[in-house]
């Protein structure tokens, strides 16, 4: 006969206890960082310090997040704040947001970017599929003359109508602008999906235009060098943005605001960083796409900035995330945590 041990219980009980042992100094250790202190009490702190941090390890360790937990760890951050006195400085936090942060960031979003993409290519197909094998579907989208001249020619003379660098400029600021509302506006739940949907009908009925006057050949080698990277850094945005939704949904132990501005903080480093990806794939968008080289050397260029991403996403962002980064502030950083009880 087998007994049954809850040992959330247990671990709760080794949490009380060791609180009721330890609490005396790690009041002590919150004292002495708000006190004037001499050198004697200098050395004190840090005393009190290693040992309120040796604390924390075991209660999480064996408990994971608890209101002692979150105590130690709030008496800690003051006291870590009177020892350092002031953040690291601008470039120790810019290195450590592109090692450390940010593809920490991405990582996580890795499985929910790969439904998205699937969803997206499904509906395009879908769309294009549909359209194209009802002629009378194709003649809904404009006259055959306007039909017959996007086509042949407006849709490639879109890359270059404008000088290079205006229109990397210009689809760069666009995209930036469509991957930040996807994650400001993710916790509605609403808006990364209408993105979504919307960009993919929307590329399904063009390539539903140009198969019917069969040029689609034609619309994927436009797509391809620029559109990995870019279709890639948009669907990571939504991610980031249902994300964003499902922690408001979702917050598990957390109360609802704590949850969101956790998750907010961590997510809006994806924001950030996928300027700088879409900034490569205006790149090349604006002097690779339109312009007069061999498709293969087009398509290869579009493929290695898709593959420096996808390095830095999962390989990079894989060894962060198991070092224990998820993408958000230190704790010192992003203050003391609030205290929850049960």
């Amino acid at each position: 006969m087998s007994i049954g041990v809850d040992m959330s219980t247990v671990n709760q009980v080794d949490a009380d206890a060791l609180a009721d042992a330890r609490r005396a100094e790690w009041d002590r250790l919150g004292e002495l960082s708000r006190s004037r202190l001499d050198g004697d009490g200098v050395d004190e702190l840090i005393v009190r310090y290693r040992a309120a941090s040796a604390d924390l390890a075991e209660l999480k360790t064996s408990v994971g997040d608890s209101p002692q937990g979150a105590y130690v760890s709030s008496v800690l951050s003051k006291a870590r704040l009177r020892l350092t006195g002031a953040s690291d400085s601008i470039l120790t936090q810019i290195a450590r947001f592109f090692a450390d942060q940010l593809p920490a960031a991405l990582y996580r979003l890795r499985w929910t970017t790969l439904v998205i993409a699937l969803v997206f290519i499904a509906i395009t197909a879908g769309v294009g599929a549909w359209i194209a094998s009802d002629p009378a579907l194709v003649a809904t989208l404009g006259p055959a003359d306007f039909l017959q001249q996007y086509a042949d020619e407006s849709f490639t003379e879109y890359y270059t109508e404008n000088p290079a660098a205006v229109f990397a400029g210009m689809v760069w600021t666009n995209n930036a602008w469509i991957a930040a509302q996807c994650v400001l506006f993710g916790v509605t739940g609403i808006w990364p999906v209408y993105v979504i949907v919307q960009n993919a009908f929307g590329l399904g009925v063009s390539a539903a235009v140009m198969a019917a006057h069969d040029r689609l050949d034609v619309m994927v080698l436009y797509i391809l060098p620029h559109g990995m990277l870019e279709l890639t850094s948009i669907f990571v945005a939504a991610a980031a943005g249902l994300h964003l939704f499902w922690a408001w949904v979702a917050p598990g132990h957390r109360i609802r605001g704590a949850a969101l501005a956790q998750e907010g903080r961590a997510l809006a480093t994806v924001a950030i960083g996928l300027v700088f990806a879409l900034f490569l794939s205006g790149l090349v968008e604006g002097f690779v796409t339109g312009w007069s080289l061999p498709w293969p050397v087009k398509i290869g260029i579009g493929g290695a900035a898709l593959a420096v991403f996808l390095v830095y996403m999962l390989l990079v962002g894989g060894r962060a995330y198991r070092r224990g980064e998820r993408g958000d502030l230190l704790e010192y950083e992003a203050g003391t945590p609030q205290l929850t009880a049960g």
